[in-house]
């Protein structure tokens, strides 16, 4: 996937799925308002909170960060997009965010999430109450996770 931007509707497509199955699961609106799928998307990229998704391989790779997660992790968008989700956790760390992700595989989703993260240049933050979630298609077939929080902290 490319860079979201006007050129390519701020990947119009994607931010629907996230979108659909955000409101699937917590029977409510990600960003209330949006007027259209366009402005949906905009506002979803240049939200004050931070979004992420992966695919479904079985060693899934982020496909989708919005512009606040791109400076939280400090990544540009393809090294983002390249990256094994896990990588996003400590090793020591990576045995609960996996059991975290189970638990979303088997539940639809979580909310209250609580974890520590690494940026690309090695900083460490804690994640709280964030909501992660399955994505899945309008025929209901998974298609990755989701994930978004609005409260970190540097440690």
């Amino acid at each position: 996937m490319d860079y979201p931007s006007e050129k390519n509707n701020f990947l119009i497509e994607h931010a629907q799925l996230i979108k659909h199955s955000y409101n699937h699961w917590l029977l409510t609106e990600l960003i209330p308002e949006s007027i259209s799928e366009l402005d949906f998307a905009k506002r979803l990229f240049a939200a004050d909170f931070a979004v992420v998704t992966h695919n479904t391989d079985a060693d899934p790779v982020f496909n989708y960060a919005n512009q606040k997660a791109l400076e939280l992790f400090e990544f540009n968008w393809h090294d983002f997009t390249c990256l094994p989700s896990k990588h996003s956790a400590e090793p020591v760390n990576q045995s609960e965010r996996e059991r975290l992700l189970t638990v979303v595989t088997q539940k639809g989703y979580i909310d209250h999430y609580e974890g520590i993260r690494l940026s690309s240049t090695g900083k460490r933050f804690i994640i709280k109450n964030a909501l992660v979630w399955n994505l899945i298609d309008k025929h209901q077939v998974y298609q990755g996770q989701a994930a978004c929080f609005n409260q970190w902290l540097y440690l």
